[in-house]
């Protein structure tokens, strides 16, 4: 008897010790739709949190200092009978080596996000094909969208199996003509888009100067001598040059370099910078963000 219940107090700190990928927050904001019934937004906020958090999107089991923390904000624009149409933000971080300090992986938002719901309906990912409701579709992009940025962070191009998950998902949601978002054309910043253009091998640099700025330069920053860490992420960086001429329409670059433009200022903000040409990268992230000119490039000394 003893032994049954050792066995069985074992299994049961195993299952509490280890979880799913994800450790996500969930906010449901549905201010903008007065009258409404509140309850059933909080039943959708917690059956989001849930099954991102519960959904076993990769087989791993993780302990929970290795799950990847997120956030899903979604604003509720308008309802009508059970057709949602909102907005939704979505931001990842990931773990500095050796800090409590999180480097921002994404930081997106997609205006784009009309989807069916009935208050207490299981939600049920299945990547072979669209749910039909739109919900559990770009939620799920965009969950194994974090998960190949956080894997691309840790090994480089390690990320494209679960990139190539999204890309399924976004094929299914072109398959059908009901949801705005899935489109390739006439859809500027769709997901879509941006899952092509993750895969496309043209931005292969800036995927293997992702894995360099987090691996070689963010995981390195905190040592005493921070010179070759600071020099790794300025290699990373200026290795983009190479998109000078065609940065302007990609969804992808843009939002790499929007989502890192307050940590590249605040890493090169010190004053010591071990001989970096600092006026090279300041050139270069003129060009890619000039709207930061003023309140981030032209303060670096």
């Amino acid at each position: 008897m003893k032994k049954l219940i050792s066995l069985f107090l074992l299994l049961f700190l195993y299952n509490v010790s280890f979880s799913q990928e994800l450790l996500a927050t969930v906010q449901v904001n549905s201010q903008q739709v007065a009258g409404s019934n509140q309850q059933a937004f909080k039943v959708l906020e917690k059956s989001l949190k849930d099954f991102i958090n519960n959904t076993s999107w990769t087989g791993k089991k993780l302990q929970n200092f290795e799950k990847i923390k997120s956030n899903f904000a979604i604003v509720v624009a308008s309802r009508d009978g059970n057709r949602f149409t909102a907005s939704i933000v979505v931001q990842a971080v990931r773990p500095v080596y050796g800090t409590t300090y999180e480097s921002p992986l994404i930081n997106l938002q997609d205006t784009r996000f009309t989807f069916d719901y009935v208050e207490n309906e299981n939600l049920i990912f299945n990547e072979r094909q669209f749910s039909g409701k739109n919900l559990i579709d770009v939620i799920s992009f965009y969950v194994y969208l974090i998960l190949g940025y956080d894997a691309d962070s840790f090994q480089s191009m390690s990320g494209t199996q679960w990139f190539q998950k999204a890309q399924q998902i976004a094929q299914n949601g072109q398959s059908q003509n009901t949801y705005d978002g899935w489109k390739q054309i006439n859809e500027p910043r769709s997901r879509s888009i941006l899952i092509g253009e993750i895969l496309n091998p043209n931005m292969a640099q800036l995927r293997s100067s992702f894995y360099t700025y987090h691996r070689g330069g963010m995981d390195n920053l905190f040592n005493q001598d921070q010179t070759g860490a600071k020099r790794a992420i300025f290699d990373a960086l200026m290795q983009l040059k190479m998109y000078e001429n065609s940065f302007q329409q990609n969804y992808f670059f843009n939002l790499f370099i929007t989502t890192k433009s307050d940590e590249i200022y605040n890493i090169f903000n010190s004053g010591n910078n071990g001989g970096i040409v600092l006026s090279d990268l300041k050139q270069l992230m003129i060009l890619f963000a000039p709207k930061f000119t003023d309140d981030k490039w032209n303060k670096w000394k």
